[in-house]
């Protein structure tokens, strides 16, 4: 199977979608001829025209709010928010507007929309365009929230998203849009609320979110040599999450590791452990261990941003607080 980048993958999903729905359009700050600040809409202008790729102003509230309205008024809008930070300025849409519509209206009104945002820090880009912000999503009732780790993860969940009957945030880690995978050329779906394991192993589960599935894959790899078989899971949708894979994982291994690059405190790692021992706390035959990001604004220092991100040593350690 042929292997393209996971920016490449979201925009064959973008393509093939705006082809089979003449409803669904796009918008968002320089999205057009500038194709996005990290060119995942590149192109789409030119074969699709200004009225279904729509350049906006610079107002992450309007772009929210009228992607909601053109998903009322029976459109499928894809609205980009050029960083996930600047969700901030679009909460008042988003958690009071977009994620209550359908339940306020009984069921009669619909807000078919996706909001596609980059996500993560490992770019130098500071505190203000690097955060990992997706658990403040998950905790808001009405949203559906995404954060696809592959290509072929990307482009099944996007295009089933876009055909979803409810909004949904997509969040996509700035890191991967250059990471290459097999993905099929025709349309597929993947289903919303449905984990996947990645790798399969039997002394202990790391259940790992976005980028940090593939760190976690690496650690696995290495440990193997060891003779330690480590089990990876991938949530892959973080709202509705499929706990039903992590609780099985946790009673196959008995171990836990939960990987994610969002802060520690109140993050979604800490919802996934919750998870796991409202389910699996009798099989648990060691304490469940995080790797998350510190309680502190992500660092601009490059030295320091290294440290701020979980990586594979911290893993690692992990994994092994949990077998001694």
């Amino acid at each position: 199977m042929r292997e393209i980048t996971y920016s490449e993958a979201i925009r064959e999903a973008l393509r093939q979608e705006m082809k089979r729905d003449e409803r669904v359009f796009l918008m968002g700050e320089d999205i057009g001829p500038f194709g996005g600040s990290f060119g995942v809409t590149r192109g789409l202008i030119d074969e699709f025209g200004k009225d279904r790729v729509r350049d906006t102003p610079i107002s992450e509230a309007a772009i929210a709010g009228a992607a909601t309205g053109a998903a009322v008024a029976g459109m499928r809008p894809v609205a980009e928010i050029m960083f996930s930070d600047f969700t901030t300025i679009a909460m008042d849409q988003l958690v009071n507007q977009t994620a209550k519509i359908r339940y306020q209206f009984g069921g009669k009104a619909r807000v078919p929309m996706v909001l596609r945002t980059p996500t993560g820090a490992g770019t130098g880009a500071a505190a203000q365009h690097s955060q990992t912000v997706y658990n403040w999503f998950v905790h808001v009732p009405g949203l559906i929230v995404v954060a696809p780790s592959t290509p072929r993860d990307a482009k099944g969940f996007l295009i089933s998203a876009i055909r979803n009957d409810n909004p949904v945030l997509f969040f996509e880690h700035k890191l991967l849009y250059s990471f290459k995978g097999e993905v099929p050329e025709e349309e597929y779906t993947i289903p919303l609320g449905v984990g996947e394991v990645k790798r399969e192993g039997k002394d202990v589960t790391v259940f790992a979110t976005s980028i940090m599935v593939h760190k976690a894959l690496k650690v696995a790899e290495e440990l193997d040599e060891e003779g330690i078989s480590v089990e990876v899971v991938d949530p892959r949708t973080l709202k509705p999450l499929d706990e039903e894979i992590l609780i099985q994982s946790v009673r196959k291994t008995s171990r836990l590791v939960v990987v994610d690059e969002g802060p520690r405190s109140g993050g979604f790692a800490a919802e996934a452990v919750a998870i796991a021992v409202e389910g699996a706390f009798d099989y648990l035959d060691a304490p469940v261990q995080r790797v998350a990001a510190p309680d502190t604004p992500v660092p601009y220092s490059l030295p320091l941003e290294k440290a701020y991100i979980p990586d594979e040593g911290k893993i690692r350690a992990a994994i092994q607080r949990t077998l001694k």
